[in-house]
């Protein structure tokens, strides 16, 4: 979890300042804060996280102790594919992240049905990637997503425009949830050799074979 601080320096009789700083590691900021107010020249602070909430010192302890050992250094891998003939949608999904000291991977994939389009198969995917980190326990810090849809991510990010009806309501629904979550999406596109892991998956999907798993990496 990252964090901006924002603070008055200053002491009694003499000038002062109110100062913030760039993105730190919440426990860096607390070990700052510490300091400054040893010294006697912190009157008063604040602590911004990535989606814009704000908390005090005492609510951003105990924030970091209710999540210690939740996920963290969250990457989330999708892809989706789409059989027009058959109008059937195959999702993959991989999440790599550490808990407790130790590396893990998850890998699931899905078919769906009633689906329309390429496009809308890479929303389901996404759309079922966050509701996975939901399950795991994933929130209030940065997440990665990394797919091949330049159009998808880009419309996820707002670099783009989305017009259709239908995506706009994934749309809706994954902001909806990443906002729930306090999860501060950061979309990378790639190319599709780098995502085959998530291809993969989908494909497996479309042939029948089911697939979920969670694997300890370190054991590898």
């Amino acid at each position: 979890m990252k964090v901006i601080m924002r603070w008055t320096y200053g002491s009694p009789k003499k000038p002062a300042a109110d100062f913030t700083s760039d993105w730190l590691d919440a426990p860096k900021a607390l070990i700052i804060t510490d300091d400054l107010e040893k010294a006697g020249r912190m009157k008063d602070v604040e602590f911004q996280d990535e989606i814009g909430t704000s908390w005090t010192k005492k609510e951003l302890i105990k924030l970091l102790t209710e999540i210690k050992d939740d996920p963290s250094n969250v990457t989330v891998y999708f892809d989706g594919g789409y059989q027009k003939e058959d109008g059937l949608t195959g999702i993959g999904v991989v999440i790599y992240y550490t808990q407790g000291n130790q590396n893990w991977r998850i890998r699931m994939n899905a078919v769906l049905r009633e689906l329309d389009s390429n496009n809308e198969a890479e929303y389901a995917a996404m759309f079922e990637a966050i509701r996975q980190l939901q399950e795991l326990g994933v929130h209030h810090q940065s997440c990665i997503f990394r797919g091949d849809s330049q159009v998808v991510l880009n419309q996820l990010s707002g670099e783009w425009p989305c017009f259709e009806e239908n995506l706009n309501r994934w749309l809706d629904r994954i902001e909806q949830k990443v906002g729930a979550l306090g999860i501060k999406p950061i979309y990378e596109p790639i190319p599709r050799k780098d995502n085959s892991e998530a291809d993969k998956l989908a494909t497996q999907a479309l042939k029948g074979e089911e697939i979920l798993s969670k694997l300890n990496l370190n054991e590898k």
